[in-house]
């Protein structure tokens, strides 16, 4: 077996609610539990504003032939769950997708983003 310790990217696995989907490209995820802009003002900077930032996850999965995109579409409390090479796993809870779930037929591969309350490392 290959020694794995200086592995940091790579090899992803994805699971919604237990059920195992085709990563086929980019898996992208923020942990960020705020969003932050600097308040300018005329004379100098005065400090900034800070809100609540959803937690999110996207990627890019293949459409394989027993796959309803629609069900992508109806995901309104899911758990998403990715591993990622490095050996850390990301979870999101009670998830939901926003955006279009459009298929590109050439690689059989759509983008679908989930948003939620919190996304977090372990």
């Amino acid at each position: 077996m290959a020694d794995t310790t200086n592995r940091l990217a790579g090899i992803a696995y994805l699971t919604v609610d237990g059920t195992n989907y085709m990563l086929a490209g980019d898996f992208a995820y923020s942990v960020s539990k705020v969003a932050r802009e600097t308040l300018m003002g005329q004379d100098r900077v005065h400090g900034y504003s800070e809100k609540p930032k959803q937690g999110s996850m996207s990627g890019s999965i293949r459409d394989a032939g027993g796959l309803s995109v629609a069900s992508f579409n109806a995901m309104t409390n899911v758990t998403v769950t990715v591993e990622l090479a490095n050996g850390k796993t990301i979870i999101g809870r009670n998830m939901w997708t926003v955006g279009d779930l459009e298929v590109k037929t050439t690689e059989a591969t759509f983008e679908v983003k989930w948003e939620g309350f919190s996304v977090e490392e372990a």
